[in-house]
């Protein structure tokens, strides 16, 4: 995702290319293709199809996944621990400087 995220949008090949430059061994392009439709139907990666060659972008920003991904991560926390996972955040919460505090109720409001 953080090579997408880096580009409007990848051909599956491109996207090989930039990361067998440093992956060791270099992995198939049905390795990158499998992987690449998967986040497709997971609805992380839009894909159009160009002749034969499919063009995947991001359906969401880095820092929208990342919201998206922190509160689905709350709610299961919430949903399997109930009032000890809830009594952790307020821990934690009484250790954050104030002034970050100010900051993460403005964040936690544009929600």
């Amino acid at each position: 995702m953080n090579e997408a995220w880096r580009h409007e949008e990848l051909s599956v090949r491109e996207l090989m290319e930039r990361l067998n430059r440093r992956a060791q061994p270099p992995r198939a392009y049905t390795t990158y293709m499998t992987v690449m439709s998967r986040l497709d139907t997971k609805g992380l990666l839009r894909r159009r199809r160009e002749g034969k060659t499919d063009f995947y972008s991001p359906t969401f920003s880095k820092d929208e996944y990342r919201a998206l991904r922190a509160q689905a991560e709350v709610h299961g926390l919430v949903r399997e621990f109930g009032d000890v996972a809830l009594a952790q955040f307020a821990r934690k919460i009484d250790e954050v400087d104030p002034r970050h505090l100010d900051e993460l109720r403005r964040l936690a409001e544009s929600d």
